[in-house]
């Protein structure tokens, strides 16, 4: 068994990849090799000699799906892969395109539609959540930065100025609107995402869909410290039907198939949850579930490779996750060889 796993950017904003790969090696049933797909020599997760046995470099999917396809088919050529495991949003619209031909080639997948991607698009949230019965932040799509200045006279500063599909700011004033719109416009495309501010805290659902209207499992938790990102860097397990209930409702509707987290704020003044964003894949906290109890990357892996899985009925409350950093030490000659061969072996 080889599975081949992305992701592995392991920095202040991290990707999936780690924690994925902890969760299958963690089930005690995996019997076979990971193989890392890499977009950038230094990603940390790739010299973890526990983490991924080789890992290989492929180019960026905005490169064309040709390119991309043709570099997962030479890699596939020497590792004979059974599974890729994709784990970041930017990523996914190509592999999904691409679904049909790596199962040609005898790879599998578990990913999201193309639809379905298009569905809980953030330029689409909003739309989705009002046809569904979900509160959800009101928001404008801008093309441009007059259209800062066009927005619903009801809506006040703060606003929160977004990236179709990465990154948010709060702006207090037009000036700082106007600057995180053309940093995030330059750095992830038009529109960017003009959205009211709802104050309270944050809280996240991560589930996996069965691809049948169907909720394998879901674990609600609370950000416990929140970086300047945005990014949380601590949360802890609670539980809570309305969150959990709410989450089975969109994967419900939208037949979700794979990983997903749900990202919430329990707006202060009301009491009530809104739906900030549907992320297409597990977050990097993914770990916290596996921790709590669901093994929600090898249900997955399950569910790739065409196995029935009995969905997690119930998880651990006060489970922490605590992020933390460290120095890794390694060799020159470890990064010239990804660097120029496209491959580094922690054999």
């Amino acid at each position: 068994m080889k599975v081949a796993v992305t992701g592995l950017n392991n920095v202040d904003s991290p990707g999936p990849g780690v924690p994925v790969i902890r969760g299958i090696r963690d089930s005690g049933k995996f019997d076979g090799e990971i193989i890392g797909l890499l977009y950038d020599a230094l990603e940390p997760g790739a010299y973890l000699g526990h983490v991924a046995n080789r890992s290989y470099l492929i180019p960026y999917p905005s490169g064309g799906t040709e390119a991309f396809f043709n570099r997962i088919a030479e890699i596939h050529s020497i590792e004979k892969l059974d599974v890729i495991f994709p784990t970041l949003d930017a990523e996914l619209f190509a592999f999904s395109k691409l679904s049909k031909k790596l199962e040609e080639l005898g790879i599998k997948t578990f990913i999201p539609t193309k639809e379905q991607l298009i569905l809980r698009g953030k330029d689409k949230l909003f739309e989705f959540c009002e046809k569904n019965g979900i509160k959800a932040p009101r928001n404008i799509l801008a093309s441009s930065p007059n259209d800062i200045y066009s927005q619903p006279k009801d809506f006040t500063f703060p606003l929160v100025i977004k990236g179709i599909f990465y990154d948010a700011y709060i702006a207090n004033n037009f000036q700082e609107a106007s600057g995180y719109f053309s940093k995030i416009a330059s750095k992830w495309g038009l529109p960017v995402i003009i959205q009211e501010f709802i104050k309270g805290d944050e809280y996240n659902v991560v589930a996996l869909g069965d691809g049948e209207g169907g909720t394998v499992g879901a674990v609600a938790s609370k950000k416990l410290y929140i970086t300047e990102k945005g990014k949380g860097w601590a949360g802890v397990t609670i539980k809570d039907s309305d969150l959990i209930e709410t989450s089975k409702k969109i994967i419900e509707v939208l037949e979700w198939k794979g990983g997903a987290e749900f990202e919430f704020v329990k707006n202060k003044e009301d009491g009530e949850y809104y739906l900030l964003e549907i992320n297409p894949r597990f977050p990097a906290w993914v770990y916290l579930a596996v921790g709590a109890g669901q093994n929600l990357p090898f249900a997955a892996l399950q569910l790739a490779l065409g196995k029935k899985v009995i969905p997690f009925e119930d998880y651990e409350l006060g489970k922490i996750f605590i992020r933390y950093s460290w120095d890794l030490i390694t060799d020159m000659k470890k990064f010239e060889e990804i660097s120029v061969k496209g491959v580094l072996t922690n054999e």
